[in-house]
Parts: C-alpha cells; sequence; structure tokens
C-alpha cells in the first residue's frame, strides 16, 4: 500500500470512528424520549415521537460512519442525509447537544467531498466513462499484409536496434497490441524546489488509427487530496488538477498541451507498447549503433525524440525538445529538454518491459536539470477486452 493510500484510509478510518460514536450518543435521545432510561445529562424535555426519531438518527448516524470506513459504494449520499438530520435534531435540543453540531461539519464536509470525488462530475467519474468508450471501440484492423500476430517480417522496416528492442520485450508471436492499462505509483513535483507527492494512478491507452491517452492520478500534497486527469481523445489534449477534488490547480489545453501530450503518448507507446511501434507511423534515422532518432506523427502533430539502448537491446532512455513544460497554473508553456531514463526490466504482462522510470527537465545550465517524476509500474494489462472496474479512490 502506497503513502497516499495508507494516509488516506487512515483519516477515514478515524473519521468514520468519530461518526460512529456520534451516532452512539443519539442513542441517549431515543431512550429518554422513550421512556427506556432517565438521562440526567438531557435537561431538555423529549416526547415519545421524538425519541423515536432521534433512534432512527442514530442508526443512520451509525451506518454514514461505517460505510465511510469502510468506503462502501454512495457512502456520501448516507453521510450526507446522516449529517443534516442529525443536526436538526440537535437544534431542537441545542442546549443539551449543540457540541454534536462539529462533528456534523466534519461528517457534511466528508460527504461534499465523496460528491466531489466520487460523483457525476468528479474527474474519476469522467475518467472511467472515457476508458468505457475508449475500449468499447472495435479494434483496429491490422495493416495490409499483416496479420493479428507480430512476426519478424513486422521488424523487417525497422531500424537494427529498434527491431532487436521489440524483439527482446518478447513482442514477436504475440498478438498486436490495441490498448494497454496499467497501474502505477511514484512520486511528483512541480520544480526542483517544490514539494514531493506521492501518488498511485491508473493509465489507458489504445492504438490505431483513433488512439488515445487516458490516465487518472491521486496525488497527496500535505496530506490534502489531489485529483489529476489527463485526456487526449482525437486532437485535442487537456489536463486538470482538483485540490481536494473541488479547487481547481490547473487547467491545461491548447495547441502547446497537444503537442506536449503527443510526446507523452509516443513515450508511453515506446515504454509501454513497443510491439505497437510496428505499425505506428513513425520515420526512423539511425544515429549509432545504440542510438536512432524517431519523427512521430499523430494526426496534425509531428514530434522527435531521440532512443537510446544499451547492450542487452533495452530502452535506455528516451529524449526529446517536443515536450513542452506547462507552467503551475498550465496557461503557458516553454520548450525544453524532456527525457525519461528507464530502469527495473522485468516481466510485466507477459512482456518483458521497464518498470521503473523518471521523467527530467533539461536546460542549457546542468544546474536547471532536475527530476521530477518518480514512476513504477505494479501491474500491465494488454488489449483489454472490456472496461476495468472502477478504480477511483479504491487505494485510499
Amino acid at each position: 500500500m502506497s503513502a497516499v493510500s495508507h494516509g488516506r484510509g487512515a483519516v477515514r478510518r478515524v473519521v468514520g470512528a468519530v461518526v460512529v460514536l456520534h451516532g452512539l450518543l443519539h442513542l441517549l435521545g431515543g431512550a429518554k424520549g422513550l421512556g427506556w432510561s432517565t438521562v440526567s445529562a438531557l435537561s431538555q424535555p423529549i416526547g415519545r415521537v421524538t425519541g423515536g426519531i432521534w433512534l432512527v438518527v442514530a442508526l443512520l448516524v451509525v451506518l454514514s460512519g461505517l460505510l465511510l470506513a469502510l468506503k462502501a459504494p454512495w457512502w456520501w449520499v448516507v453521510c450526507g442525509v446522516a449529517a443534516v438530520a442529525s443536526q436538526a435534531l440537535i437544534v431542537t435540543s441545542w442546549a443539551d447537544a449543540w457540541a454534536g453540531t462539529v462533528v456534523n461539519v466534519v461528517l457534511l464536509a466528508a460527504a461534499v467531498y465523496g460528491w466531489a470525488s466520487q460523483g457525476p462530475r468528479s474527474l474519476g467519474t469522467e475518467y472511467r466513462r472515457r476508458v468505457s468508450a475508449a475500449l468499447s471501440a472495435p479494434p483496429p484492423t491490422p495493416p495490409v499484409n499483416s496479420g493479428p500476430v507480430v512476426t519478424e517480417r513486422d521488424l523487417a522496416p525497422l531500424p537494427t536496434s529498434v527491431a532487436a528492442y521489440v524483439r527482446r520485450t518478447g513482442a514477436v508471436g504475440r498478438p498486436r497490441v490495441t490498448s494497454v492499462q496499467a497501474h502505477l505509483h511514484g512520486r511528483i513535483r512541480a520544480n526542483a524546489t517544490s514539494t514531493w507527492m506521492p501518488f498511485t494512478g491508473e493509465q489507458v491507452n489504445t492504438y490505431g488509427p483513433d488512439s488515445c491517452r487516458l490516465f487518472s492520478m491521486d496525488a497527496s500534497l500535505h496530506g490534502l487530496p489531489v485529483d489529476v486527469l489527463h485526456v487526449f481523445v482525437g486532437d485535442t489534449a487537456t489536463m486538470r488538477v482538483r485540490a481536494a477534488s473541488l479547487v481547481p490547480m490547473v487547467d491545461a489545453a491548447g495547441p502547446e498541451m497537444d503537442r506536449a501530450e503527443t510526446v507523452t503518448l509516443f513515450n508511453d507507446l515506446c515504454v509501454l507498447a513497443p510491439a505497437a511501434l510496428v505499425d505506428a507511423d513513425v520515420t526512423w534515422t539511425v544515429l549509432g549503433p545504440d542510438r536512432v532518432h524517431a519523427s512521430f506523427t499523430r494526426g496534425p502533430q509531428t514530434i522527435g525524440a531521440d532512443l537510446v539502448f544499451d547492450e542487452h537491446d533495452e530502452l535506455v532512455d528516451f529524449v526529446s525538445d517536443d515536450r513542452l513544460a506547462g507552467s503551475s497554473n498550465g496557461r503557458t508553456f516553454t520548450p525544453r529538454r524532456w527525457s525519461t531514463p528507464l530502469t527495473d526490466y522485468r516481466a510485466a504482462g507477459g512482456r518483458r518491459l521497464a518498470t521503473h522510470g523518471d521523467a527530467r527537465w533539461g536546460g542549457p545550465d546542468p544546474q536547471e536539470s532536475f527530476t521530477y517524476l518518480e514512476l513504477t509500474v505494479d501491474d500491465i494489462q494488454y488489449d483489454v477486452a472490456h472496461p476495468p472496474s472502477p478504480r477511483t479512490k479504491q487505494h485510499q
């Protein structure tokens, strides 16, 4: 379990326990109103009907605390109803029960956060909707004179080092890649001096004429949850970031974002789905025995990148000058050298892939270069036949 998951889970369980205790205290109002016990702590009179309502609300609040702690589906709806119902009763016995307002405020805040993070307008819900649409589309038809399986014949047009890399990953003899789904974790920061944010993420890419990239990230900054959603569908790419699922921090879009995300899409292709290189729209230039330049075209965008290989025929770096760096709010972009050193090759999803990578920004002065992303692939699946189960916040 990641630091993000552990921290949010601990907070959720603590708040859930406090809410359950709050609900149990409501039983005192029910006991007095129904005549089960004399409750000296409650000085104001409570009738039998009101006592019955106190009992029902007590059960509702306890249930909301348990659902919150367990993060059951639609927990935030029950929490919202429970907070309102509890506060309505507290108002009727304000002199005795006013302190419960504090817990109800916390419970209502949790409900609002639940709606923002999991409701119909959340980034997580949009991610699942877009993934469902992408994976429901018909798979691309293999190129003319090519079959459903990658063969040595498919590798022939590639430069020697690229063909050796694709072969090394175990692509030959396996089906062409039409989609990939990966679960990831790591940490990210805005610049060389800012605080690292731990994160967990899920990514789905599809390949073919209508290729897309969808990436959902749950991060944490000083304990505050941060949601990130990258969407690259059609010719348009966007990146949105929200603090506590409510407050917009970044809303990046436009031609520069489209170009930057095209570089990222090609990087994903080379790292996560190298078998798809045999069908990609790439023009290759050999720069040496262990280095090639790729000119990749997707829609109106054509970007360039250098691929660097080691003596084991494994991709160890990806360097591009076309991956623009965005400002903190995502409104402006600056050209900078972007590279992704790769390590930890192992079996993943039936292939041999790099399972750890960094992302670095370069500059004219070496001191201006810094790593802003460290990422590890936890698991990966190819040719996903149906939309994955909802993941949003599942690790929290």
